[in-house]
């Protein structure tokens, strides 16, 4: 504790990227009716051992928990009835329209999106012609594809040309997939930087991301060297405030792509989950008041867009066994909070997020264990939390929870 009138010194922000808890009430409106990427994968790959995450509430959540509705088995490791939980647990609903990574890390972080960013089917040719002259070549592509698919389809063919290979999604992304050895990625950078100068107005999306991939084993891999440039956020965020009150704001993963830089006063590159959880138990360590703010993103890009449940799983699995050394770091005055941004259910139809409840779980030795906080209504609540807790500038949208959820408050 210190001088400020925050409860809190530091809050280490984890979001499980895209482990969706169940449908929203508007899912239908997404063609995401029945969607529920946690419960689903349990259904799917009996057995999962993910008993950190069990203890602190996970599969206790509405929706999560067994149910004959979601066809997870009625196993004693997830039943909820008469269990205690060491956290704090519950699921939040988006208030934003939209389901993509940037709309979701927004509103946790207090700014909620009234009008979806743009979806492209294609791109307009008018559009193309002129970032291909920008760029000084042609492109290929130019549709709605799986990015995994799209570099072994137009691979070849983008070798031979030189040209960069141009795709998208139901998402509002402008994606540029290149082999390393014929576009470098700072060649393949500057290309997207381009790209995100020319997406305004009527063409904004909201994120233009690098995928640079190369050829092992005659098999073309994206490489972990991926970048995203997103809009800015339209106003402060909690990350603007926190960095205001002179603390600091720690972004693992690609958090500091998410906002542009806005508010973060240190950024660290990941390769992997792994890698993200090492660096976050490495800056839990040292000493620090304020935001450590992490994105473990394979469990969107490598399982959730793949559709593949059994990949997801062993993903869990496998943050699940770092649980114990984050928790281990945790001093008194800190928080550990896991949560989501949006869904990616591996066993729905197409290859794009879904619209779903978020996951979420507080930790820590002030926190009251075996408490569920229900079903919040804005992923904002998150941010509102935190900047209570922290003693900061309150965001301008979502409702603090914290006396609901410390001991002695």
């Amino acid at each position: 504790m210190d001088e400020r009138s925050g409860a809190v010194n530091r809050v280490t922000l984890i979001v499980l990227d895209s482990l969706g808890v169940g449908a929203l009430p508007d899912a239908a409106d997404y063609g995401d009716e029945g969607c529920n990427t946690l419960a689903h994968i349990l259904s799917a790959v009996p057995g999962i051992r993910i008993p950190h995450l069990r203890r602190l509430g996970l599969c206790a959540i509405e929706g999560v928990r067994p149910d004959v509705r979601n066809g997870i088995p009625d196993d004693p490791g997830i039943r909820a009835a008469d269990a205690e939980y060491a956290g704090v647990y519950g699921r939040v609903s988006e208030a934003s329209k939209g389901k993509d990574t940037v709309t979701g890390h927004w509103e946790i972080a207090g700014i909620v999106t009234d009008t979806p960013f743009r979806t492209f089917a294609r791109f307009p040719d008018a559009f193309m012609r002129a970032f291909e002259k920008a760029i000084g070549t042609g492109t290929l592509g130019n549709c709605s594809a799986s990015g995994t698919e799209i570099i072994e389809e137009l691979g070849p063919e983008h070798e031979r040309t030189g040209q960069p290979i141009v795709y998208t999604s139901n998402d509002s992304v402008f994606q540029i997939a290149a082999n390393t050895d014929v576009i470098p990625p700072e060649r393949l950078f500057a290309i997207c930087e381009t790209a995100r100068a020319m997406l305004t107005g009527p063409m904004l999306v909201g994120r233009v991301i690098a995928r640079p991939y190369i050829i092992e084993n005659g098999k073309r891999i994206r490489t972990p060297d991926r970048r995203d440039y997103a809009v800015p956020p339209p106003g402060k965020t909690l990350l603007d405030n926190i960095a205001d009150a002179g603390l600091d704001v720690v972004a693992i993963g690609k958090i500091h792509d998410i906002f542009a830089g806005r508010g973060v006063t240190l950024s660290l590159h990941t390769d992997s989950n792994e890698d993200g959880a090492e660096k976050t138990i490495a800056r839990m360590r040292r000493p620090g008041k304020g935001l450590i703010f992490v994105n473990l993103v394979d469990f969107d890009s490598k399982y959730g867009h793949r559709r593949d449940p059994a990949g997801y799983a062993r993903a869990l699995e496998r943050f699940d066994a770092y649980l114990p050394r984050i928790t281990a770091q945790l001093q008194t005055g800190e928080l550990l909070i896991l949560c989501a941004d949006h869904g990616n259910d591996p066993t729905h139809g197409g290859f794009d997020h879904t619209r779903e409840y978020i996951p979420l779980i507080v930790y820590g030795k002030n926190v009251s264990a075996n408490h569920n906080l229900g079903t919040r209504t804005c992923f904002a609540d998150i941010g509102a939390t935190i900047a209570e807790a922290l003693g900061v500038a309150p965001t301008s949208a979502g409702t603090s929870f914290l006396p609901e959820i410390l001991k002695g408050r």
